[in-house]
Order: structure tokens, then sequence, then C-alpha cells
């Protein structure tokens, strides 16, 4: 490629800053909550002024363009049938009484003085045997999101609870697809890669679990005078029944079996719609009219999996916790995640995003520099691509090279990448993890974010094992082969 096509490093940060401007306008105008509103417009408005820029400014060709915003595509085109098959999960086994079910068990089960500590733990460790944290919040972390609003807990600490567990198993889970690809994409073997994670997701999982711990003794809930009145409401509009412990049962067997995402997901959503028919005939009756017949029934699942759906229980706290989406419920979640892939694709086909991170790695030679750079660079990436895969591909041929020019361990870059990206995703507004996750809880990322302990601790963990400087440079030639090995 010409150098001349190349924009400046000005040039560059104009669409960004233009990003950052406009989002921090309508966050002091309209509030946190409206960022998901005004985000296309904001990302596509981006979009365009970087094309702009690039035509005016450095003539970069339209194939080479096209080209960036396909490698985009296809890295983020695989999420869509993923976010729509979470719309129809979370109607399915919200109305098959599944969640229900385990709010009832919770509530009856768990303590409220330890419930954020052992909603974040019970996250961690499904999500470390599933390898996903999207599945782990649109199934489990729905279930606590209920218990905890029952107990009177903010949606905002439960969703900080929820987020920090599931994305500590995200992270490293050797099923995660990021910690795979984060140790693939930077030369690590996979276990080489997840035993350095340990040295900084422990502490950061401690540290959040302590803090988790401590805002559930100094919370004022209002527990007890909630949780019969709940129980109640729950036992008289959904038919409690063990059997319906065979779907959550099937799907994890389907995720151990290693089964796509979107087929496990569409497998476990028709699953419970079988069992809204089965357990919950009060259900269909009521969605339906009191209508029978196979048209009826088939109209019926039809607006359970496509559109929004309540149910009238008498208890108002109920009803807005068992009101569902569908996939239209989940059609901005795509709106969002494409706008993102525009902008992502036009700063890497325009190559203002490689101007941006040359301009991180000049002149890096310490350790501390490097890892520092890394994990602000895994940052901005995020906020550039709206996808974390993609952002953890550049961050790795990024910095590769000038790792292994200053002889530091690549597994140092593939724990720095993970610090900074795989956790910081959920993060973000307009990146995938962070809008499919306030979708699916119900509370903005905004909002969320100061409580997701676990995932902002990490980044600063891998920053401060820089400054101490252990296991930063790399050792013998023997010894960094069987890192790799």
């Amino acid at each position: 490629m010409n150098k001349s096509h190349t924009p400046s490093l000005l040039v560059s940060l104009v669409p960004v800053m233009l990003l950052l401007a406009a989002l921090i306008m309508f966050i002091a105008v309209k509030g946190a909550d409206s960022v998901q509103d005004y985000s296309y417009w904001i990302l596509l408005s981006a979009s365009a002024v970087a094309l702009i820029l690039s035509r005016l400014c450095a003539k970069r060709p339209w194939r080479v363009i096209w080209f960036g915003m396909c490698k985009s595509a296809r890295q983020i085109m695989p999420a869509i049938p993923i976010l729509i098959f979470i719309g129809t999960l979370s109607s399915t086994w919200m109305l098959s009484g599944v969640v229900p079910m385990l709010i009832d068990y919770g509530l009856r089960l768990l303590d409220p003085g330890i419930f954020l500590m052992l909603s974040c733990l019970i996250c961690a460790i499904v999500s470390v045997v599933t390898g996903s944290s999207w599945t782990t919040i649109a199934t489990i972390g729905v279930a606590l999101m209920g218990i905890g609003t029952v107990m009177g807990y903010s949606p905002a600490w439960t969703a900080g609870a929820i987020i920090s567990g599931a994305y500590f198993g995200d992270k490293v889970s050797p099923l995660s697809d990021t910690t795979v690809l984060a140790a693939s994409s930077t030369g690590v073997g996979l276990f080489a890669h997840i035993r350095f994670l340990m040295l900084t997701t422990i502490p950061a999982l401690a540290i959040a679990l302590i803090v988790f711990s401590v805002a559930g003794v100094d919370t004022d809930v209002y527990y007890e005078s909630h949780t019969a009145e709940m129980v109640d409401a729950l036992d008289s509009t959904f038919n409690m029944s063990p059997w319906l412990f065979a779907v959550p049962l099937l799907t994890g067997l389907l995720i151990v079996l290693r089964v796509r995402t979107d087929v496990t997901l569409a497998i476990s959503s028709l699953v419970a719609l079988a069992a809204i028919f089965i357990f919950q005939p009060q259900v269909i009756e009521s969605l339906s009219g009191g209508a029978a017949g196979w048209i009826d029934d088939v109209m019926v699942s039809l607006k359970i999996l496509a559109v929004d759906t309540s149910l009238e229980s008498g208890n108002e706290l109920l009803d807005s916790l068992v009101a569902t989406g569908g996939i239209a419920g989940m059609l901005p979640t795509v709106y969002l995640v494409l706008s993102a892939m525009a902008f992502g694709g036009v700063m890497i086909g325009t190559g203002m995003l490689s101007a941006i991170t040359a301009a991180f790695t000049h002149r890096l030679s310490s350790p501390r520099s490097l890892v520092g750079a890394t994990v602000g660079s895994g940052l901005f990436l995020n906020c550039c691509t709206g996808d974390q895969y993609l952002s953890i591909i550049i961050g790795g041929n990024v910095f590769k090279n000038t790792y292994k020019r200053n002889k530091m361990r690549p597994q140092v870059l593939s724990r720095a990448l993970e610090d900074s990206i795989s956790v910081t995703s959920v993060l973000i507004p307009w990146n995938s993890c962070g809008v499919t996750q306030s979708t699916v809880l119900g509370v903005a990322t905004l909002t969320y974010l100061p409580y997701c302990v676990f995932n902002y601790v990490s980044p600063l963990m891998s920053v401060a094992m820089a400054w101490i400087g252990w296991k930063m440079l790399a050792a013998s030639p023997m010894r960094r082969k069987l890192a790799v090995d």
C-alpha cells in the first residue's frame, strides 16, 4: 500500500474524537441510559466522517476499504444468530417456568447477606464449565437478576456481580473462544496462557468477591417483607415441577459436547417452548385468550418467540420480571452491533486504526511501557472495532514482534490482551458484549459499569504485574519453546 494512501494520525483520530464527543454530549444531556438509543446514529455518522476523510486526505482505494469492512463483518456476523436465539431463549425459559423456578429456589435457599458474592461465584463456576459468558448471563444470570430484585438489591450491583463472575470463566476457561484466540494469535500454548492469566485473574476475582461481600453486608435489603409474597405469587402463576430442570441440564450437556452456541441456544429454546405447553397450560391459555386448536398453538408459539409477552399475576414486581421481549426485544441490539461493525470495518479499511495503533507502539522498549501500551490499545480497540475477537486479533498482530524484539515472554502479551479486551468489552455501550448484556439483564451498560469490579480490576492487575516486573522477560530458548508446546 502506497504510504500516501495511509491517513495521518491526526486525521485518523478525528472519527474517534467525534464518536467520544457525541457520546459525552448525549450522556450529559440525556443521561447514561440514552447511549444505546443514539449509538446507532453516532457510530454511523463517525463511519461516514472516516470514509470522507479517507477519500479527501489519503485517497484510499475503495477496494481496500471494502476489504477492511469484510474483515470486520466476518468476525461480527456470526454473533447475529446468537443474539436472535438469546431472545427466544429468554422468553421460553421465562414462560416455561425454568427461570421462575430458579428464582423460587434462590429465594428459599440463598442468604441475602452474601447474595452478591454468591452470584459472582456461581456465575464464575458456570462460565468456567461452559466457557461462555453470554450463555451464563442469558440463563443463570437472568434468574439471579430476578432474585436480587426481590431481595431489594440495586439492579446495577446485581448485574455487576453477575458480569464479574461470568467474565472470569470466559477469560480463563479452556473452552472459551476468547481464551483460545488470545493464545493462538500470540503463538502461546493454551495452558501456558491460562497459567499466566491466573497470576492476574485470581487476585482480581478475590478483590471482586471481597467487594461484593462487603456490599452485601452494607446494603439495606428488604428481603423478609417481599420473599413470602413473591414465592406465593410464583407458585400461583407457574407450576413448579422438578422436571423443568431437564431444560437447563440438556443445555449444559450440549455445551459440554461442544455443540455450536447458536445450535445449543436454538435447541434449548425449542425444548423450553415445548415445556410451556406441557407444564404451563395456563400460560398458553392466557396468551391465546382461551382459544384452542393447533393453529392457535402455532400462533401462540410464534408470539412467544418473536414479540413481547406479559402475564398478569396480581403482583406488580413479578409481572415486570416475567415480561419477555423475544426476537423483537433483541433487534435494537442487533442494529447496534451492525452499526459497530460498520464503524470497525471503516476504521480498519481506511487504515486509520493502523495509524492509531502504530502510535501506541512507537519507541516502546521497557516491560512497563509495553504492557501499559497493550492494555491502553486493547481498550481503544474495543471502542473502535466494537468486537472483542477482532480486537484480540489486531492487538496480537500489532504487538507480537515488539514483544519478541524486546525479549519479553509471549505469555505476557496474551495475558495483557485478555486482561484489557476480553473483560472490558462488556463495559463499552456499543461493543457487541456491552449491548448484549445490557439488553439481557435490563441494565444500561454505563449504569452497571462501576459495579463490574472484576472487569476493571483485571487490566489494572496486568499493569501492576508489569510494574513489579515478575516473569516479564523471556527465559532461555528451551523454556520459550516449552511455553509454546
